[in-house]
């Protein structure tokens, strides 16, 4: 009689770990469902041109209903306040992380698409080519330096080590 209760006892207890386990394993799993959910895709027919955006070295894709933003190599795309990065313009979305946002995209001038200071269109080809050595040698802060007086670049000079971890 005593092994019987002991075993109901037994029983009990499981059932009720293995119940409390599956509820809050339950609970954990629809807390996340929605987070980094890959944007619509975006049908881009050729290789699309960009314009600087004023103040940075971002540049963004005009002429589309969705903000796709070229930063040190990468594309990103925020999308339902997240962000997502590709290596093409119209590729693979992947989510990033809030923590691996770059900062200057964070920060990008408000309604920089209808800035007064808007640059001519960059064309795709010559973007790829000569982005790296653009900001190596700062050409759009010495072309545009009006543009660039309250951008601090020590942060630029931090942010290549900062993007050691946005290589995949």
């Amino acid at each position: 009689m005593r092994l019987r209760k002991n075993v109901l006892l037994f029983v009990g207890i499981m059932i009720f770990v293995l119940a409390y386990h599956t509820n809050r394993s339950a609970a954990e799993v629809n807390i996340n469902i929605g987070i980094g959910v890959p944007p619509p895709p975006v049908v881009i027919a050729e290789p699309p041109s960009v314009i600087l955006i004023p103040g940075t070295y971002a540049y963004f894709v005009p002429n589309i209903d969705v903000d796709i933003i070229f930063y040190h190599g990468y594309w990103y795309r925020p999308y339902k306040g997240c962000w997502y990065r590709s290596r093409v313009y119209n590729g693979q979305w992947g989510y990033l992380a809030p923590a691996r946002v770059p900062h200057a995209l964070l920060h990008l001038p408000p309604n920089y698409r209808h800035s007064p200071l808007r640059h001519e269109p960059i064309p795709y080809g010559h973007l790829k080519k000569h982005w790296y050595r653009w900001e190596k040698e700062k050409h759009w802060q010495n072309k545009y330096k009006h543009e660039y007086e309250h951008v601090s670049y020590k942060e630029n000079k931090n942010h290549k080590n900062r993007n050691k971890h946005y290589d995949d």
